[in-house]
Parts: C-alpha cells; sequence; structure tokens
C-alpha cells in the first residue's frame, strides 16, 4: 500500500476557497475523480484527505467521501478546538457516516497573528481532547511558528504532532538556518512526525530542481529518520509548479530505495491508522 499522506479537493459549487486569488489556476474544482488517475500512474495506492479550510461543515463532508472511495483511506479534518465541548464534537464526528476515517484535526496555524497560539490554554486544552480522542494533530506552520510547536509537542507527550510540508522552509532563498536548528528540535521528540511535502511550492516556481529541495530533504531524513517521515504530494496545490508525477519522482530522488518502504508507506500507515 504506497501511500500519498497529503491531498485536498474542494467544489466551488459548494463554497468558495476564499484563500484562492481570483486569477489562479486552482480556482476550479478539484476532486477524487481527477487524482485518482494521476495517482494510480505514480504508483499510489490510498491516500489521506487534508482539511483546506475552517470551515465545520468540510470534515463531514471529506469523511463521507472518504466512506465512498477506494482511494482515500484517511481524513485529516478541522474543529475549532477552543470551543469548550470540543471532545464531544470529534465524537460526534467519529459517529458520522465515514466516521472511522477520521485521523487527525488541523488547523491553519499558519495564519495566526500569534506565533504563540498553539501554547493558548484553550488551544492546548483542545489538543489534549484530539489526543485522548485516539487522532493525531497535522501542523501547518511557518518557520517562526516552529519554536511554539516545540513547546506543544513537549507539553503534550501523549499525542502525535505531524509537522506539514517541512515547516515551510525557505527554499527559494537556499536559507537553511534558523529553520533547520528548529526543525531538528521539534524531531528530538519522539512524539512528532514530518512530511515529506509541499517543497515544490516553497522554491523557486520558475527554475526549481530536485536539488535545490535536497538540503531540506536531507536535513529532515536526518533528523526524523524514515521511520517518522512520510510522504505528501500537496495535490493540487503542487500542480501551480509541477505536475503529480514529478513530485512522487522528486521524492523518490530525495529519498534512498531502503527507506521507501517506511516513507511511502509503513510510516503514514502506522501514524494515521490507516
Amino acid at each position: 500500500m504506497t501511500v500519498d499522506a497529503h491531498h485536498h479537493v474542494w467544489d466551488l459549487s459548494v463554497r468558495d476557497q476564499d484563500w484562492i486569488a481570483r486569477c489562479n489556476p486552482l480556482r476550479r474544482d478539484f476532486g477524487v475523480g481527477d487524482l485518482a488517475p494521476e495517482a494510480r500512474a505514480a504508483g499510489i495506492d490510498r491516500t489521506v484527505l487534508v482539511q483546506t479550510i475552517t470551515v465545520a461543515e468540510e470534515t463531514p463532508e471529506f469523511l463521507a467521501l472518504a466512506a465512498g472511495s477506494d482511494l482515500v483511506a484517511g481524513v485529516v479534518g478541522w474543529t475549532d478546538l477552543t470551543r469548550p465541548d470540543v471532545a464531544d464534537e470529534l465524537a460526534r464526528l467519529r459517529e458520522l457516516p465515514g466516521g472511522r476515517y477520521l485521523k487527525g484535526i488541523r488547523h491553519q496555524v499558519q495564519g495566526e497573528s500569534d506565533p504563540e497560539w498553539l501554547l493558548r490554554a484553550d488551544v492546548r486544552r483542545g489538543l489534549a481532547a484530539v489526543a485522548d480522542a485516539g487522532l493525531v494533530y497535522d501542523l501547518v506552520v511557518l518557520p517562526g511558528q516552529l519554536p511554539a510547536c516545540v513547546r506543544a509537542a513537549d507539553a503534550l507527550p501523549g499525542l502525535t504532532f505531524v509537522l506539514d510540508h517541512l515547516g515551510k522552509p525557505p527554499i527559494a532563498s537556499g536559507a537553511l538556518e534558523p529553520w533547520a536548528r528548529d526543525v531538528r528540535a521539534l524531531a528530538a521528540l519522539p512524539n512528532t512526525v514530518c512530511k515529506l511535502s509541499g517543497m515544490v511550492t516553497e522554491a523557486d516556481p520558475a527554475s526549481w530542481t530536485v536539488d535545490d529541495l535536497r538540503p531540506y530533504a536531507d536535513t529532515v531524513l536526518d533528523a526524523f529518520g524514515p521511520a517518522r517521515l512520510m510522504f505528501g504530494s500537496d495535490w493540487p496545490v503542487c500542480t501551480l509548479v509541477a505536475s503529480y508525477g514529478e513530485v512522487v519522482a522528486a521524492a523518490r530522488q530525495l529519498t534512498g530505495p531502503s527507506d521507501h518502504d517506511q516513507i511511502f508507506e509503513a510510516t503514514a500507515a502506522r501514524v494515521y491508522g490507516l
């Protein structure tokens, strides 16, 4: 079971995706039916569908979609971590059609103005509820928010934190620090995992090469090891600069064949309980 642990879908007739600029090639519908032939052609068997916007209705829709799909094996959804009844809400989601596909929760922390949003008392209470529900928490953050991720993961050892997109390092500039220092600090905690995803859109869109990505991939491979690293395409966002097949091929080039079983299968299967 070769796994793509990170992709999205959306239907603009259901709701707008207000994060997409008007004159943007992403401003159209993207569904599992569009992804499936590309995934199969690239040797991907199953996927994890990840939340896109902070709208409560999206997660039940994704769960129902997963229940009717032979491609989607898990869903990382969204709920308001600060709501007092977050534990009850997580339980409700698990009881919905397709609820067994709920594997994790994510929030666009990258959009929060407070760099220590994850450390707020109400957020930490919500994160504890995610852990109690047996779910994982995906981190979508900017490099400057990594220190708060370290403190949150250290304070909640019973919760697995999955770092999306390597923490969005500044690949286009070629700079490694302080991102590398902070991502290593996160990796030093045993309850953390990293997705080898989102790199091409952080690189120079006009001229990126696999070699441009290599220092960043090498850093997380060394810090987390293949048993805590998983591949994610970030489709369809990746299509801004690369095809699905190119992203899969780049990830294979950036990792050794002996690591592929972990990075393309075992880590995602274990962490998300696929």
